[in-house]
C-alpha cells in the first residue's frame, strides 16, 4: 500500500499540503496560497485572493458554470490547523508520513486539509473527463477557523465580494466516524463563553470573613455544574442522543487572588457552554442572572462569546440540494447519520446569512483524531472520499 501511495498523484498533493505548517497561532499562509495558486493553474480554475485583514488571505478558486445566473455552490475548507505537542507524535506532525498500512500521519489529515484536497482532486477528475456543470462552483480556503474564524468567514460573508459569489448552497467540514455511517451535520449548537465575576469582602486568610468572593463563586459553580450533571444524565439515559443534542457546560478558567494568605476582593470563573438548538436563549440568560442574584451582591457576568440562534439546514424534500446529496448517497449505498455538530465551524456564519450548509467529511471507519496526537487518515478512505465528491459535485451543481 505504501508504494502505491507514493505513486498516486492525489496522495502526493495531499501530503504536500499537509507538509505546509499552517499551524496556529500566528499562521503564515503564504505556503498555502502558493500551493493553491499552482493547483488552480494545473486544474484550470480561476484564482482570487481576498485579504480583509492583513496576513489573513481568503482564497477562492472558481469553475464557471454553463448558467452563471443560477445560485452557485460553495465548497469550503480552512487552511489553518491546531497546535501540536510534537513529543507525543510517533512521526513528525508535518511530515505527511505514510506507514506500511497506508495511514497518512499529519496535523490536518482529518481537520481538514483532507477535504480541501478531495474537492480539488474531484474537480480535476471531472474537468479532465469533459464534465460541464450548470451552476458555478466556488472552492474557498479560509483562514483562522480554528480560532473562531473572526478574521475569515465570519466577516467575509458580509462583504460585497462574498455576495457577488451568489452562493445558494455550501458544503463544509464534518467529522470522522469509527463506524460504517457517514456523519452529516445540518446545524450547530450555539457557543456561549461566560465570565462570572464575584466580588466580596477582602481580608486576612486566618479569619472567617462574611460575604467573600469565594463563597459567591462556590454558589455559581454549583449551579452551573448541577446543570451539567442534568444534561449528562439526559445524554446517558437515551442511546439515540449524541453530544450535539444536549447542552454542554464546562468550567474552563478561574482567575483571582494576590497571595495565599489574603482573601481576594474579586474572583472570576469562566464557563464554556454549548447550547442545544432547542434551548430558549432568553430563558437561559435569565437563569444565569437569577443565579448571580442569589449568589449575593456584587456578582455579575459578561460574555466572551455569545452566538445567536441560527436555523438548521433542512434535510427534507424542501431543500433541492439535500435531495441531490441524498440521491448520491443512496446511489453509492452510503449510510448517513444526520446530527448537530458538537463544536463550531464556519458553517454557522454561512447559515446565519441564510445560506443552507451541510457539514460533511467522507471519513467513515476512521477514529476521531481531530486535535489529537497522531492524527491520521487512511489512504483508501481519502481516495474513496474523492470518488464520493466526483459523484456529489455534479449532482448538487446541476439541480
Amino acid at each position: 500500500m505504501a508504494l502505491d501511495c507514493k505513486n498516486n498523484s492525489s496522495i502526493k498533493n495531499f501530503v504536500e499540503y499537509l507538509q505546509i505548517p499552517s499551524v496556529q497561532p500566528n499562521v503564515n499562509y503564504d505556503g498555502c496560497v502558493n500551493f493553491l495558486k499552482r493547483q488552480s493553474t494545473e486544474i484550470g480554475l480561476s484564482f482570487k485572493v481576498y485579504e480583509l485583514v492583513p496576513t489573513k488571505p481568503i482564497v477562492i478558486l472558481t469553475w464557471l458554470g454553463s448558467d452563471p445566473s443560477l445560485p452557485s455552490i460553495l465548497l469550503n475548507s480552512h487552511m489553518d490547523v491546531v497546535p501540536v505537542f510534537e513529543e507525543s507524535w510517533t512521526y513528525p506532525p508535518f511530515s505527511g508520513h505514510i506507514d506500511e498500512h497506508g495511514k497518512i500521519f499529519a496535523r490536518g489529515s482529518q481537520d481538514m486539509k483532507c477535504v480541501g484536497i478531495q474537492y480539488l482532486e474531484a474537480i480535476r477528475k471531472l474537468k479532465s473527463s469533459g464534465i460541464q456543470l450548470k451552476r458555478t462552483l466556488h472552492v474557498s480556503f479560509v483562514p483562522d477557523e480554528e480560532i473562531g474564524g473572526h478574521d475569515g468567514m465570519k466577516i467575509f460573508v458580509h462583504t460585497d465580494s462574498f455576495k457577488a459569489l451568489n452562493v445558494g448552497f455550501a458544503l463544509d467540514e464534518g467529522m470522522a466516524n469509527p463506524d460504517e455511517e457517514f456523519i452529516v451535520f445540518n446545524g450547530e449548537r450555539n457557543i456561549w463563553q461566560i465570565h462570572v465575576i464575584c466580588t466580596g469582602q477582602p481580608g486576612h486568610g486566618s479569619l472567617l470573613i462574611p460575604n467573600t468572593a469565594g463563597e459567591k463563586m462556590r454558589y455559581i459553580i454549583n449551579k452551573f455544574m448541577d446543570l451539567r450533571d442534568e444534561q449528562k444524565k439526559i445524554l446517558e439515559s437515551n442511546p439515540k442522543l449524541t453530544i450535539g443534542d444536549v447542552t454542554t457546560i464546562n468550567l474552563t478558567q478561574v482567575f483571582g487572588g494576590v497571595q495565599s494568605n489574603v482573601v481576594p476582593e474579586k474572583l472570576t470563573v469562566v464557563f464554556d457552554c454549548r447550547l442545544a438548538i432547542h434551548v430558549d436563549h432568553e430563558e437561559f440568560e435569565n437563569r444565569i442572572k437569577q443565579w448571580c442574584k442569589e449568589a449575593g451582591e456584587g456578582v455579575t457576568f459578561e460574555f466572551e462569546q455569545k452566538n445567536s440562534p441560527v436555523e438548521c439546514t433542512k434535510t427534507d424534500d424542501s431543500n433541492i440540494y439535500w435531495v441531490a446529496f441524498k440521491s448520491v448517497a443512496d446511489e453509492l449505498n452510503l449510510k448517513l447519520d444526520i446530527r448537530i455538530f458538537p463544536g463550531g465551524t464556519d458553517s454557522r456564519y454561512v447559515r446565519k446569512v441564510g445560506i443552507p450548509a451541510i457539514g460533511f467529511s467522507p471519513m467513515n471507519r476512521t477514529p476521531v483524531l481531530l486535535h489529537d496526537h497522531n492524527e491520521f487518515l487512511d489512504a483508501n478512505i481519502f481516495l474513496k472520499g474523492i470518488d464520493i465528491y466526483v459523484k456529489l459535485i455534479p449532482a448538487i451543481a446541476n439541480v
